[in-house]
């Protein structure tokens, strides 16, 4: 009978003891199952806000109740500065509404909602992180947090904060510390009175001299003296201090937060009204806020909170006022196309043959051969002939030049007929040279700085002489010679190639014809895409009405304004445009009058105004 109770009582302390085993492991009873959540609403901004929404307060807790300490209570991050600053209490107002136009400006666009905590969430046990995630279609980005630290949380937080510096206060720094120092003097007394006398001055004996005193002897008996288990014991303190973080600091104190506030229980709900500035993306129309809330017990997640309703911002920006009317440059085709490069080609000295040890060359005849591969993939152009010119430069006789330029032009044709297509002509390359390129020469001459005034006067004399190698003899007298030969005469060793293609299509020499403007129109595309300073380096120069409102979208009013007085039409857009320039400027009667235009012409540009700030206070006639 009684083994059987024991049993029983024994079986009750098992349950009971799994019971609280498995409560510990589950969701906290205050928030299990629990219908509340965080909620996320749009301020509204009107003046008589406080007349038809419902009105909430913070409650923030007096410092004095959460005892001595760092506390962080009611705390904000300056966007500006960085640093945690306090706050006010504050009284907010929310819509119903789940979405807002915010305006796009100047490369930023700037959110603003309220976060709202009921009072049912708050306790003094936990903490609640509140993090708010900006979604897009270009990925997610989550905000710095909000957190509701509860004031036994938080001492918590402080006592941990206490045990690890009291901790870190009992590591030694100073290594005397370890060493019984008046047995050690005693010993250097009786057995080293040297380096005894060295105790009140070191520097009348040299350092090597101080170490030979020491000796090893003296070391050894150093090592007597130390208190080794505690040096080692100290050791192990410095070794294990993130592990003693970790163990006493349950819940650290979070780094980048946007606000950090204490409350207690029965004290109210919280608003905290969220701003958040950002550079929109190219592209950007739409973007979803959702908040995730985590309760932490301890520095430990142990519950997530239902997911409030997401609120959605739709993004106008001036860009979706621009003309996609397509432009159009006036442009003169020929039938014959002529393209032309060169290269550099590294030669054997005084030989037609090409430098194979050459870095240079390599890449120079892959450029070359990149150059053919692009001539032979012009569907709409025929190739008629390719022309290899090689030159030499003036150093030598001017008949083994030529020889020698024609032979390497030679060599360069050998390499480019390996590039040709098989079913291509091979007769259509041919070889030109010139012995001694004394015109390009005198080019270089011209706009040389290092040689002197006679000097080039001299050369350009000697490039217009008959007797080529008496002029270049002429040459090798000058000062300036060496740097002729080192500098100058290696980039007239060069290969020339000439393209010569033509039109199949065309039978006239010449067509006058109008084609896409290229550059105006990836400058459209900068512009409705929010590339603003792309945009108005693309747009700038034309002086047009897409011109003005990339201006204007970058914040250059003047230029803006300048730009639409000198337009010869105007229609809906341009004195829309001009309307909120003028408003931007102070100028609010002009700026109606360009408005009331606007909506003469065309009246859903009326709407429009409601989704720009420098406009709605016309359609709400205010004015």
């Amino acid at each position: 009978m009684y083994s059987d109770r024991k049993i029983q009582r024994t079986g009750l302390v098992c349950i009971v003891f799994l019971g609280l085993a498995v409560l510990s492991c589950s969701t906290p009873r205050k928030y299990a199952g629990t219908r509340e959540r965080p909620s996320l609403s749009l301020p509204d901004d009107r003046q008589d806000a406080a007349d038809d929404a419902e009105s909430h307060l913070p409650v923030a807790v007096d410092s004095s109740d959460t005892g001595d300490g760092p506390v962080i209570m009611n705390a904000i991050r300056d966007d500006e500065t960085g640093e945690m600053t306090a706050t006010d209490v504050i009284a907010a107002s929310k819509v119903v509404a789940r979405f807002r136009n915010i305006a796009e400006r100047f490369g930023k666009i700037s959110i603003t909602f309220d976060v709202t905590v009921p009072e049912g969430l708050i306790s003094s046990e936990y903490q609640l992180q509140l993090s708010p995630i900006i979604e897009k279609a270009d990925g997610n980005s989550v905000l710095e947090p909000v957190l509701i630290t509860g004031n036994r949380y938080r001492k918590r937080q402080l006592r941990g904060y206490e045990r690890y510096r009291a901790f870190m206060e009992s590591i030694i720094t100073d290594s005397t510390a370890f060493i019984r120092m008046e047995l050690l003097e005693t010993f250097l007394e009786r057995h080293f009175p040297e380096t005894s006398a060295m105790k009140n001055d070191s520097s009348a004996v040299p350092e090597p001299l101080a170490e030979n005193l020491f000796g090893v002897s003296q070391k050894a008996a150093l090592e007597h003296y130390t208190k080794q288990m505690m040096k080692k014991r100290n050791a192990m303190k410095i070794q294990n201090r993130d592990v003693m973080f970790k163990k006493y600091v349950r819940a650290p104190f979070a780094g980048n937060v946007r606000l950090d506030t204490v409350m207690k229980s029965g004290e109210g709900s919280l608003v905290y009204r969220y701003s958040h500035s950002m550079e929109p993306s190219p592209g950007l129309r739409k973007l979803t806020v959702s908040l995730n809330s985590c309760v932490f017990k301890e520095g430990e997640q142990v519950a997530s909170l239902p997911e409030p309703e997401k609120l959605t911002f739709y993004i106008s920006s001036l860009s979706t006022l621009a003309d996609d009317t397509p432009r159009y440059i006036f442009k003169i085709v020929e039938r014959i196309v002529t393209d032309r490069t060169a290269a550099i080609l590294d030669f054997r000295k005084g030989s037609r043959e090409l430098d194979t040890l050459s870095e240079n060359n390599s890449a120079e005849l892959k450029r070359i051969r990149k150059c053919f591969d692009d001539v032979f993939s012009r569907q709409h152009l025929i190739l008629d002939s390719v022309i290899v010119t090689a030159s030499c430069s003036p150093e030598g006789l001017w008949s083994y030049n030529r020889r020698l330029a024609y032979g390497r032009s030679e060599t360069v044709k050998s390499y480019i007929l390996h590039c040709f297509p098989e079913d291509w002509d091979r007769s259509l390359i041919r070889t030109e040279s010139i012995p001694e390129n004394w015109d390009y020469l005198s080019r270089l001459v011209k706009n040389d700085t290092v040689i002197s005034e006679p000097a080039r006067n001299l050369i350009l004399s000697a490039a217009a002489r008959e007797d080529k190698d008496a002029a270049e003899r002429e040459l090798s007298y000058l000062p300036e010679y060496r740097y002729l030969r080192e500098k100058i005469y290696p980039r007239l060793r060069t290969v020339n190639f000439s393209f010569h293609l033509h039109r199949p299509d065309m039978q006239k020499d010449t067509i006058h014809t109008t084609v896409l403007d290229t550059v105006y129109m990836n400058g459209l595309a900068a512009l409705k895409n929010l590339e603003y300073r792309k945009a108005v380096a693309l747009l700038g120069p034309y002086r047009d009405y897409n011109a003005a409102l990339a201006m204007a979208s970058s914040g250059y009013d003047g230029q803006a304004l300048s730009i639409l007085s000198g337009l010869d039409t105007e229609n809906a857009r341009t004195d829309y445009l001009k309307a909120l320039l003028l408003s931007r400027a102070g100028d609010m009667e002009s700026a109606y009058d360009c408005y009331s235009r606007c909506i003469g012409k065309d009246p859903s540009m009326k709407h429009r105004a409601n989704l720009d700030p420098e406009m709605s206070r016309f359609t709400d006639k205010l004015f």
